[in-house]
């Protein structure tokens, strides 16, 4: 499957690898991180942060993650100019994943974008069918 027919298909194959892809490739320990839209609730985004990340979010106010592929800092928006402007941090009961409640400060969270072009508001824009195998485009927009 190429990474357009990922990104744009409405075929499931979700990547039941990831996490063991993130403990073998990431140099940095790290957890889940969940960015929320503080007015909508809407789920925009998951990554992941190590300390470097939870701190410059604090210090910077946008949410920041760790880029397990790149093994580097990653400030949402840095390259788009979509940031997400962090009002405030939430920690599970485990403390083993955090919760960035965020504000859009661009026009969308996704680095993929509709077919008019425009940025999509979170990275959850397909919803499963029925059926259990199919996707299907939740605002009905390519």
């Amino acid at each position: 499957m190429t990474h357009q027919e990922l990104e744009e298909g409405t075929t499931l194959a979700l990547d039941f690898t990831k996490l063991r892809k993130v403990i073998s490739n990431c140099k940095e320990d790290v957890i889940p991180a969940v960015a929320q839209d503080v007015v909508s609730g809407e789920v925009l985004i998951v990554g992941y942060v190590n300390k470097l990340a939870l701190e410059t979010a604090l210090k910077e106010k946008m949410a920041t993650f760790w880029s397990t592929s790149r093994n580097e800092l990653w400030i949402k928006g840095k390259t788009s100019g979509d940031f997400l402007a962090l009002e405030e941090v939430r920690i599970n009961c485990e403390q083993n994943s955090v919760l960035y409640r965020v504000r859009l400060a661009g026009k969308g969270a996704c680095h993929t974008k509709k077919s008019d072009g425009s940025p999509r508001l979170g990275c959850y824009y397909r919803r499963l069918k029925s059926d259990g195998t199919t996707l299907e485009f939740r605002d009905g927009m390519k």
